[in-house]
């Protein structure tokens, strides 16, 4: 296993004591749709990490299901910002830990405010990034709001 993925999968167990099984795919699961292809499911049940740049520099984390788009306005408008924008990724492997296209909804260096998308809780499991491009888990969706600390918030297009 790559040692980004058994990181994640040690950070799971040491912080919120759940044994996560991280699967690892040759042709990777940077997006949504490889992801899904490579597991075998929905685009939809995909869960992706998506960190946001509030106005003011404050980072949020969106997770969002694979099948819906992002809605910055939405973001800005939730969390009383002027505006929102997609994280610097420097930002994100500085403060979060994790680098763009493995960035798993929990085990961050820094608790961020996080919303779940609505859409994911209709799966009985999803499947997240798991600190590598090739690297995800399954997980059911009130588990992951659980472990997220996350409110379920429509901010999708």
């Amino acid at each position: 296993m790559h040692e980004r993925a058994a990181e994640f999968a040690d950070r799971a167990r040491d912080r919120y004591g759940v044994d996560l099984d991280v699967s690892e795919f040759e042709s990777g699961t940077e997006t949504a749709t490889a992801a899904a292809e490579a597991i075998g499911c929905e685009t939809a049940a995909i869960a992706s990490t998506i960190v946001v740049a509030l106005s003011g520099g404050d980072l949020v984390a969106a997770i969002t299901s694979g099948a819906n788009r992002l809605d910055l306005d939405a973001v800005a408008n939730h969390y009383g910002a002027e505006t929102a924008s997609m994280a610097d990724p420097g930002d994100i492997r500085s403060v979060v830990g994790w680098s763009i296209g493995g960035v798993p909804p929990i085990c961050h260096e820094t608790a961020l405010p996080t919303t779940v998308d609505p859409m994911l809780t209709q799966y009985d499991v999803v499947h997240a990034a798991a600190g590598t491009p090739s690297a995800v888990f399954a997980i059911e969706p009130d588990r992951l709001v659980d472990l997220a600390n996350a409110d379920i918030v429509e901010l999708t297009e």
